[in-house]
């Protein structure tokens, strides 16, 4: 461990619900495989119904993740302090044995992924309703660099990771798993490199280091990708472009940016709108951190409350490096869609 790095050595979990085990088993049926919601970096997720009838999500983390009872109660304590209209909220915690099981409020949507990127299911998604969850988003990750009790640098904001309820109001999840660390510098280093590739920064992907603007650059991906309904990690509308940034410059470039706008939202959206949104998102996947914006001046871009300046070429984004080059420059360092890592400091 780095000295940069200092382990939360005990919390305390006596303000957080304890479920126990058995009453886990019954709302989820032994773990049935048709409540299974899906498979985290650290184990599966299941849909459950407590004993009061409310439904919930409950993630029973692997026994082989590595993580002890006292790195387990780190990430308690880090997600219970942070509560946001835009996070997913935990609810409680049972430690029996070898189970850890982790569970939260259940969003009835599932994640953003399952409509943005599904052909059918994506017309749900109008111009308004994108909007209103990129702002949710920016509103979240705001909370976590700057206005919680804590300093948390999410690491792998994806789509995957936004959760939508009833109403399709985003909630960020995933953010407090693994390690639990305080960070003593504005841009750290860490040899535990864990991510999603297509939204990791350059800095981060290439050489570990990882800073507030690190989390900018993926929801620069994000709403990219929110603007034109397609996923930069599997991107192949041209040979000419690595991936859906190289794409959205070269139009936002030729003065063509417009091309770049889903079709399913050309009819209810303002124009003018949706390029603001694709000019701030290539600000925040700037190549360089200091090229990029903060969140909360990006949440004052989305409101319309300051100007834009030009961003520069991503080149990150045109360089020749193909997903498997990356991944072995990564030296088997980084997560492939599934782990997640947040880092923490006291404020």
């Amino acid at each position: 461990m780095r000295k940069d790095f200092k382990m939360v050595d005990s919390v305390d979990t006596s303000e957080l619900p304890i479920i126990d085990f058995d009453k886990i088993l019954v709302a989820t049926d032994n773990f049935s495989t048709t409540n299974k919601l899906g498979e985290g970096g650290f184990g599966p997720v299941y849909k459950g119904r407590l004993e009061d009838g409310h439904q919930v999500a409950v993630k029973r983390l692997s026994r082989h993740s590595g993580q002890g009872v006292e790195e387990f109660k780190n990430e308690i304590v880090l997600i219970s302090k942070l509560q946001h209209r835009n996070l997913v909220r935990l609810l409680g915690c049972c430690i029996e044995g070898e189970e850890k099981v982790l569970v939260y409020e259940y969003m009835t949507n599932k994640s953003l992924d399952t409509f943005l990127f599904d052909a059918t299911k994506r017309v749900k998604l109008d111009w308004a309703t994108r909007f209103h969850i990129i702002q949710g988003i920016a509103r979240g990750l705001l909370y976590l660099h700057r206005d919680s009790c804590l300093r948390v640098i999410h690491r792998d904001l994806k789509a995957n990771n936004i959760l939508l309820d009833n109403d399709m109001n985003p909630k960020i999840s995933d953010f407090g798993l693994a390690q639990t660390f305080r960070v003593t510098q504005e841009l750290a280093n860490t040899h535990r490199v864990m991510g999603t590739f297509g939204y990791m920064s350059p800095e981060y992907a290439m050489g570990g280091l990882f800073s507030e603007k690190s989390d900018v650059y993926s929801f620069g991906v994000l709403l990219l990708e929110m603007v034109s309904g397609m996923r930069n990690t599997s991107f192949h509308y041209h040979e000419k472009y690595l991936n859906l940034l190289g794409y959205a410059w070269e139009l936002y470039n030729e003065g063509q940016a417009s091309d770049v706008v889903d079709e399913v939202v050309v009819d209810s959206c303002s124009l003018s709108a949706v390029l603001r949104c694709v000019r701030i998102g290539l600000l925040c996947v700037q190549d360089h951190v200091a090229d990029r914006p903060t969140v909360s001046i990006v949440v004052l871009m989305l409101s319309n409350e300051m100007d834009l300046p030009h961003p520069k070429q991503p080149t990150f984004t045109i360089q020749s490096l193909s997903d498997a080059d990356l991944r072995s420059q990564c030296n088997k360092r980084c997560s492939i869609n599934k782990a997640s890592l947040s880092i923490i400091e006291g404020q």
